[in-house]
């Protein structure tokens, strides 16, 4: 798959940047690297590699502990939302700079 210059002006416009045609020439020849990376990284045989739960061991991980095992604390009960205890409506807004009766009122952060 490689990406077009109608792609990058299709992003570029949905993320409101105004990219000058040297970024736009950048941006394709990086994005079009990166697939292409990809697409090697896609030959290669996984099949003996098992699925990884985490990919990094910074979160305080019991070092002592082998594969999986190490990553037990991730885990946590499935609760559906309605047995679930919420935060009171109320409670959740007493905070908001400037609540409206039901919602957070934020600013409006993007102009066209």
């Amino acid at each position: 798959m490689k990406v077009t210059e109608k792609d990058v002006s299709y992003v570029a416009e949905l993320a409101n940047l105004d990219l000058t045609d040297r970024e736009r020439a950048g941006m394709l020849r990086d994005l079009n690297s990166i697939l292409e990376y990809v697409d090697r990284l896609d030959e290669l045989d996984t099949s003996d590699v098992p699925p990884m739960a985490q990919v990094s061991d910074r979160y305080g991980v019991d070092q002592s502990k082998r594969g999986s095992e190490r990553f037990l604390y991730a885990m946590r009960e499935d609760i559906p939302d309605g047995l679930r205890k919420s935060l009171p409506h109320e409670e959740a807004l007493a905070n908001a700079p400037d609540p409206d009766e039901q919602f957070f009122r934020v600013p409006k952060v993007i102009e066209r």
